[in-house]
């Protein structure tokens, strides 16, 4: 990965985690990630956010490579990305901010 890449995935997530009102939510999801792939319900129930909140979440950060999804539509799981766990004391720097 050059530079140029690594700082736009760094503003990536700056943006998703500190620029918008759901960043300590998909803060959150992240790290639940990190631990173990999880579908959105268990997610939801974990986490105790709605399930139509975490899958806006999940499609968010999907969109924008932070986590992505296997399976069918129903028990689909999500991961981190490997990019994400790569760069996860960058995430973890970022998340730190929010964490007050």
């Amino acid at each position: 990965m050059d530079a140029t890449s690594h700082r736009s995935h760094d503003k990536t997530l700056w943006y998703l985690l500190t620029a918008t009102r759901g960043g300590p939510n998909r803060a959150r999801i992240v790290r639940a990630l990190a631990e173990r792939p999880r579908n959105a319900n268990r997610l939801a129930d974990e986490l105790g956010v709605g399930y139509k909140t975490v899958r806006h979440h999940l499609d968010t950060l999907q969109e924008h490579g932070v986590v992505e999804a296997g399976g069918d539509d129903y028990g689909k799981l999500y991961f981190v990305t490997d990019r994400v766990e790569r760069e996860w004391d960058t995430f973890e720097r970022i998340a730190e901010e929010i964490d007050g």
